[in-house]
């Protein structure tokens, strides 16, 4: 059973820097997009980043310019670079891997920024 685990979580002022990390536990092919995605409090699950082959990586409005994605095919990784964090980006942040007939999630590791 493949299993995708995330890494980084954590706790940090505002302003400061996360670098997440996801990767999985067994063989993935045919992956054509990894992802993050966050849930906040009371919030739902919402996309944060993409990046798939071929192109280049898709960011959400609200982190266009402060969070970096990017992927790395022959581990079959994805990280999250972080910068200039706002305490509306705290929530628990999610890698996704999707292709040919895969879907998986991972079970999340929790960002909370203070202020």
């Amino acid at each position: 059973q493949v299993q995708l685990v995330e890494s980084g979580g954590g706790l940090v002022q505002a302003g400061g820097s996360l670098r997440l990390s996801c990767a999985a536990s067994g063989i993935i092919r045919n992956i054509m997009t990894m992802g993050w995605y966050r849930q906040a409090p009371g919030k739902q699950r919402e996309l944060v980043a993409s990046v798939t082959s071929g192109r280049t990586p898709n960011y959400a409005d609200s982190v266009k310019g402060r969070f970096t994605a990017s992927r790395d095919n022959a581990k079959n990784t994805v990280s999250l670079q972080m910068n200039s964090l706002k305490p509306e980006d705290t929530a628990v942040y999610y890698c996704n891997f999707v292709g040919f007939g895969i879907n998986y999630w991972g079970k999340g590791t929790l960002v909370t920024v203070s202020s």
